[in-house]
């Protein structure tokens, strides 16, 4: 072992170690959590899609890997046509093929099994009634969805069961023991093809854990009332898949620590005394999760989607205090984070979910003593989006996540290409078309790299661990990059391109509000180009003298360059006044008036549609707006700005009229793409492309999908 990798591995000796878990030894405690990807066959088959997604993160380094939720009983307790099937013996060669790719790389594979009780959408369309404890189920909000969610996405919601609504029928005793069968059925199919064990989904929800909660589960029979009794679906389904499946077979169970927004809900000193009972029936693992069973879109985020780092940490950890098992720990957990919870005994393994979906190296990274180049996930929420239809996933940072046919290929010619405009479009585009072969230049007008994108990373700090990435692999690369440089054709042509790539992102529009003139108005360029200076930037005259001095001082100090400096330093000064009125609830005006609430301004936000920052992944949005909320943010939809004050303004809503006091007005609306470079290179004769938010308003994942797109056309 070299002395760099030596290094890594003296830096986080616990994550890299190798680990026993039952009867595998796994090459390291890092573990690929369950997070269904819907591209089976309509029947609940693998498919080469399917392949392709775990086999590409086995080789990337994972110790262990668990297929996505898999219905025992499929399609009865199934939520989706497309998730595995695990109810007959066609599944088998397809495990056995998923069980032949991960093994080659080194890894280790298990499958998590599921019947969804009340969530079962695949019941529900076909009007077959879905499996509770007891009857009446618990009083929930059954609006609390339609809150910050747009028709679109309620709509595609609804496909789920066709539009249908659930039928809930108490299970019994028969049904119950058919649901034991299943799983132990499902567990003898997986051994079969070769895999090496099974995770029993008793959380989130589904059959299992509503039989665990108090809330859900109020019967007096052998199935409910005590602790004991009402673990006793998940003890026989442990225990039977142990006696059928022998001690070379793996049993990981997944349970909640904590269950959100219900009176009765599961608490953690049940769920530890739930994982002793599975101990003693037979699990190897216990991996510790979390549910919200308000029926709240913002409960998702409190379970089972984590929006805070190590959100379920300290369930993990009372839970490995009372067991002699191994916790599996999942919620947002670095590798720092990692290092830290095995070495102080809060957990034996770490999952990573989003981040092996986001870099599928990252263990490999990580062994081969390079963490700066790992991709980070920017915890945007659009991956587990697309599951609330039974989408397929996609990554804003990795446009491969579920396109596997594509790969970095030696182009057939090299071309000399000039790409425009360093944001994450224009990166992404320099990173492949360099990977491929090809002679590129980067031109970027700003003294630092990452355009819009690292100016959100003020409100956003994950967007500049984004931005710091790709500087990190373009500066390994041969990529020249040339900042501060003010492009147009004739300086562009200077480099004698084969190709021209044009990612000059999005302009604002004029607002055409009366009163939009002032001085304390600002667009969201305006207060980007204070903040991000470049050789052509000056500061605006209708800014204070003193504010002046102070920007010039930090600019020549070196402070804009930093956002960490910016951020910290805006906590003190900012050329901002106490009341702010921001004019647009899409995703800038959103993020921007979270930070500027965070630094003790009274901030409004005024709205013309229906529901806010639709740009962002619903999850996301549901936790934005109502942190913002918490935060003392006033948030105005379906409201029409009629006139900006000298010190107030003045909007309509709801047929009235309302004015707020105003000392500074920020734009956030009428983002517009820039084409015109694009199209001042249209008629050259050159190959030229457009990317990006110059292309289309797409934000970071449109950018970076866009640049990846044409970086492989090059």
């Amino acid at each position: 072992m070299n002395a760099q990798k030596l290094g890594m591995r003296k830096k986080f000796p616990k994550l890299l170690s190798q680990g026993t878990l039952g009867h595998m030894q796994l090459r390291n405690r890092i573990v690929m959590p369950a997070m269904d990807q819907n591209n089976c066959t309509e029947d609940g088959l693998i498919s080469e899609k399917t392949l392709q997604h775990y086999e590409e993160r086995a080789e990337g380094g994972a110790g262990l890997l668990i297929l996505e939720t898999s219905a025992v009983k499929w399609p009865d307790g199934a939520t989706s046509k497309h998730q595995p099937s695990l109810s007959d013996d066609r599944v088998i060669p397809g495990l056995t093929k998923l069980a032949e790719r991960v093994h080659k790389h080194g890894g280790s594979m298990i499958v998590q099994a599921c019947h969804h009780g009340r969530i079962s959408g695949l019941d529900i369309s076909r009007d077959v009634p879905v499996l509770v404890p007891s009857m009446p189920i618990p009083s929930i909000d059954n609006l609390g969805m339609t809150i910050n969610t747009t028709n679109d996405e309620l709509l595609k919601m609804a496909t789920l069961t066709d539009g249908k609504l659930p039928n809930f029928k108490e299970a019994s005793a028969e049904e119950l023991q058919e649901i034991i069968q299943a799983f132990v059925d499902a567990a003898l199919r997986i051994k079969k093809a070769g895999l090496d064990g099974i995770e029993i989904h008793a959380a989130h929800g589904y059959l299992i854990s509503t039989f665990l909660s108090k809330a859900w589960n109020r019967r007096d029979d052998e199935w409910g009332g005590s602790q004991e009794k009402r673990a006793n679906l998940l003890r026989q389904i442990v225990k039977k898949v142990r006696e059928n499946c022998g001690s070379d077979f793996a049993i990981v169970v997944r349970i909640d620590g904590q269950e959100y927004g219900i009176e009765n809900g599961i608490t953690v000193e049940e769920a530890s005394a739930t994982a002793v009972i599975a101990e003693k029936a037979g699990a190897d693992a216990i991996h510790v999760s979390a549910i919200s069973s308000s029926g709240t879109g913002v409960g998702f985020t409190d379970g089972p989607l984590p929006w805070e780092k190590c959100q379920y940490s300290k369930f993990a950890g009372r839970i490995q205090s009372v067991i002699n098992i191994p916790v599996i720990a999942v919620g947002r957990i670095e590798p720092e984070d990692a290092e830290e919870l095995i070495s102080n005994d809060v957990c034996g393994f770490v999952a990573m979910g989003r981040q092996l979906l986001a870099d599928p190296e990252l263990p490999n990274h990580l062994i081969n003593g390079a963490p700066e180049k790992i991709r980070p996930c920017i915890n945007c929420f659009v991956c587990v989006a697309q599951n609330f239809w039974n989408g397929e996933p996609v990554c804003a940072v990795n446009a491969r996540l579920g396109n596997y046919a594509t790969k970095i290929e030696n182009a057939e010619k090299s071309k000399n290409v000039v790409i425009v405009g360093a944001g994450p479009a224009g990166l992404e585009c320099a990173r492949i078309a360099s990977n491929r072969g090809h002679k590129v230049t980067l031109l970027e007008k700003m003294e630092t790299l990452g355009g819009t994108t690292l100016f959100s990373s003020l409100t956003t700090p994950k967007n500049g661990d984004l931005i710091n990435w790709f500087e990190t692999v373009l500066n390994d690369s041969e990529v020249i990059i040339k900042k501060g440089f003010v492009a147009d054709t004739e300086s562009i042509m200077s480099f004698h391109p084969d190709s021209v790539v044009i990612a000059t992102g999005s302009d604002t529009s004029n607002s055409g509000l009366k009163g939009s003139e002032l001085k304390h108005v600002m667009t969201r360029d305006q207060l980007r180009s204070l903040l991000q200076k470049t050789k052509t930037s000056e500061i605006p005259q209708e800014i204070k003298k003193l504010d002046q001095i102070i920007l010039w001082t930090a600019q020549k100090l070196g402070l804009l360059k930093d956002m960490w400096k910016i951020r910290k330093l805006s906590k003190f000064w900012m050329p901002i006044g106490k009341n702010v009125v921001v004019i647009g609830g899409g995703l800038v005006g959103i993020e921007v008036s979270h930070f500027l609430a965070e630094r003790n301004r009274t901030v409004t936000v005024i709205e013309s549609g229906p529901v806010m920052a639709t740009e962002m992944a619903h999850p996301r949005r549901w936790r934005a707006l109502h942190q913002i909320s918490l935060s003392g943010v006033k948030l105005h939809n379906n409201a029409e700005v009629i006139e900006i004050k000298g010190n107030t303004v003045v909007f309509k809503k709801d047929g009235n009229e309302f004015e707020v006091s105003a000392d500074s007005v920020i734009l956030a609306e009428g983002i517009k793409t820039n084409q015109t470079m694009f199209e001042q290179f249209a008629e050259s004769g050159i190959e030229t492309h457009i990317i990006g938010d110059a292309e289309s308003i797409g934000y970071i994942q449109g950018a970076i999908n866009s640049g990846n797109r044409v970086g492989h056309l090059l």
